[in-house]
C-alpha cells in the first residue's frame, strides 16, 4: 500500500459528522489470521537510509510530543510504529492515526469491552495464538499484534482500508470509525 491516496468520497463522510460509540472488535479469528499473529509474533530496519529515518522521526515526533511526553517513549513508539506497519505492508501514518483514535497514546489504556494498549487489542488473541503471557501493555507486541491484524484485515476486504478499518474496530457496515481515522489522518498524520 504505497502511495496512500483517500477516496474521492471521503470528504462527504467526513462532513456527516455522526459518529456512533467507538466499539472494540470481538470477531474471533480465523485460522489464517491466527497463523499471521503467530508468524508476526516470533519473527525478530524498516527506513530505507538514515536521513529518511531522521526526517520521518523528527517530524513525526514533534507531532506526537503533546501526547507523549516522554521522548525516549515517543521514539520507541514511532520506530516500532514504523517497522511494524511497513513489516505489514501498511503505512506508518494510518497506523499513527488508528493509534490516536483507539488510544489516544495511552500505552496502558483498556476500553470498556477490556481490548488493552495502543492500538486496542483484545486480550483473547494471545491466548488465540499460544502467547497467553504475552504483555498487551508492550509497546512492540501491542503494535506488531496490531498491524498485522489490520493488514490481515485489508487483504480480507481486497485492499479496501475503509471496509478493513471497520473490521478492525468492529463495525463492519458502518463508516464512523474509518471516518474518525481518515479524519486524525489528514488532519494531523499527513505525509509532508
Amino acid at each position: 500500500m504505497t502511495g496512500f491516496l483517500l477516496p474521492a468520497w471521503l470528504g462527504i463522510l467526513l462532513s456527516a459528522g455522526v459518529f456512533d460509540a467507538m466499539a472494540a472488535t470481538q470477531e474471533r479469528p480465523d485460522d489464517t489470521l491466527r497463523q499471521s499473529l503467530i508468524r508476526a509474533i516470533e519473527s525478530s530496519d524498516s527506513f530505507s537510509d538514515r536521513f529518511e529515518a531522521e526526517v520521518w522521526l523528527t517530524d513525526m515526533s514533534s507531532r506526537l510530543q503533546k501526547r507523549v511526553e516522554d521522548p525516549d517513549e515517543r521514539l520507541k513508539i514511532l520506530k516500532t510504529v514504523h517497522y511494524e506497519a511497513r513489516r505489514a505492508k501498511l503505512e506508518p501514518e494510518v497506523i499513527l492515526a488508528l493509534i490516536e483514535v483507539e488510544s489516544n497514546y495511552d500505552r496502558f489504556a483498556i476500553s470498556s469491552a477490556g481490548a488493552q494498549g495502543l492500538m486496542q487489542i483484545m486480550p483473547f488473541w494471545l491466548d488465540e495464538i499460544g502467547h497467553p503471557d504475552d504483555n498487551l501493555f508492550h509497546i512492540g507486541t501491542n503494535i506488531r499484534m496490531g498491524c498485522t491484524i489490520l493488514s490481515h484485515y485489508l487483504d480480507r476486504e481486497k485492499g479496501n482500508l475503509f471496509k478493513a478499518l471497520a473490521r478492525y474496530n468492529g463495525s463492519v457496515g458502518k463508516g464512523w470509525y474509518p471516518n474518525r481515522i481518515y479524519r486524525a489522518l489528514t488532519t494531523r498524520w499527513y505525509k509532508q
